[in-house]
């Protein structure tokens, strides 16, 4: 026998938890989004009674379910359980409703003290150049290309893409010992021509039938965990003239470098990665503040309210870098490469929602607490090496200095 308890909440005490459902059975079309503490309902079946409009509909869900809301009032939550739910229990549950901030909170706090450790140590890292800075990139290449290739191993993605594991495990290699080539030999001509070469012989003498999507999907994972980022070195290490407008370079000390240390590539870098990190930021508070009209189907969350935020940060931020570093000299230069960083973040960031939204996970990994995986954390810089070194190159009469 089945017996029910009635508990009353309010919503707002939901709406602060920040624990995220998914995967509703019945989605209410005219309600925005909010979340359930889920440790608490562990071992119930819960039902909500919603009132909309002095209408009352039911609204199931379970565990990690999502549902959306306005301002409305939870009028009942039913367990499911043979012996009902006893009035401890019942306060337990509006407990853990009401202490929903203080995950939030935390969440908040860890996602912010490890983004300040992982900038202040990139910032070390960028700075020092050469060989460190190589061999750090291609020890995140390294993890990110093995989080595409357990993505790709899904059983969310479509049956056959999925190469054989010794497929996958190579070219996580190779893609680690792409940064490295290129700064050995200057271009990346090399690595790309081997690793592609690789890919198509192994997968043609695998003992199973060999599949167009594997080589699809095995040569994209080259492209975008490889090849792509092997840019970053090209900018950071292969623009080597020095940045002669920068003030910064005058006063640097010795044993830090001195002003040879500052060169375009250096200052490109900086104003490359600092431009990113603004659009995220902007985007990510603009869209939370005045985010109304969805901007894609494959990142739900994302607005354009807060790509047009994220778009003047990003710009604000490459204009004022420039006049502080000198460089690019031109204003309109300073604004087109801030456009070219922010088109760069924006998609890429894009690119990983797809493969994530496709494989069916939340992140690409767990490696970075508050974070995700490595692929979360640097979705943005992925197109972007690429299209502010092509701009350096190419648009910028004598490297903009």
């Amino acid at each position: 026998m089945v017996k029910s308890a009635t508990v009353s909440f309010s919503l707002n005490s939901c709406c602060c938890c920040g624990y995220l459902l998914s995967n509703s059975r019945q989605w209410p079309q005219d309600l925005t989004k909010f979340t359930v503490a889920t440790r608490s309902f562990r071992k119930y079946r819960v039902r909500l009674a919603v009132d909309v409009s002095g209408d009352k509909r039911d609204f199931i869900f379970f565990r990690n379910d999502l549902v959306r809301k306005r301002r409305l009032v939870v009028s009942a939550v039913e367990g499911r359980q043979p012996e009902g739910i006893s009035d401890d229990e019942k306060l337990s549950i509006e407990g853990a409703l009401e202490s929903g901030p203080k995950f939030k909170t935390g969440g908040l706090q860890k996602r912010i003290v490890f983004g300040l450790g992982i900038g202040l140590s990139a910032a070390g890292i960028v700075l020092a150049g050469g060989w460190i800075y190589t061999i750090t990139l291609a020890a995140a290449v390294f993890i990110g290309a093995r989080e595409y290739f357990e993505m790709v191993s899904s059983r969310r993605i479509a049956s056959g893409m999925a190469p054989p594991r010794f497929v996958s495990r190579a070219c996580s290699v190779i893609c680690c010992l792409m940064p490295i080539l290129t700064l050995y030999y200057g271009n990346i001509d090399v690595s790309v021509t081997f690793g592609a070469f690789f890919v198509a012989v192994a997968l043609i003498l695998q003992r199973r039938s060999p599949r167009f999507a594997q080589l699809s999907s095995t040569m994209f994972g080259l492209f975008y965990c490889g090849y792509l980022p092997c840019f970053w070195v090209k900018l950071r290490c292969g623009l080597a003239a020095p940045a002669l407008n920068t003030r910064s370079a005058a006063s640097w000390p010795i044993l830090l470098g001195g002003p040879t240390l500052w060169t375009v590539g250096l200052v490109a870098t900086l104003v490359s990665i600092s431009s990113v990190i603004a659009a995220d930021t902007f985007a990510f508070f603009g869209g939370k503040v005045f985010g109304r009209t969805p901007l894609t189907t494959v990142s739900p969350k994302k607005t354009w309210e807060g790509v047009l935020f994220g778009l003047g940060g990003c710009i604000a931020t490459s204009i004022l870098l420039s006049r502080i570093l000198c460089w690019p000299t031109s204003a309109l230069g300073s604004v087109a490469f801030g456009f070219l960083n922010f088109l760069g973040s924006l998609f890429g960031d894009l690119t990983e929602s797809m493969i994530k939204r496709d494989a069916g996970v939340k992140d690409s990994g767990s490696l970075i607490p508050g974070h995700g995986g490595v692929l979360d954390r640097t979705d943005s810089y992925i197109f972007t090496g690429a299209l502010a070194y092509a701009f350096v190159k190419t648009f910028l009469p004598l490297y903009g200095v």
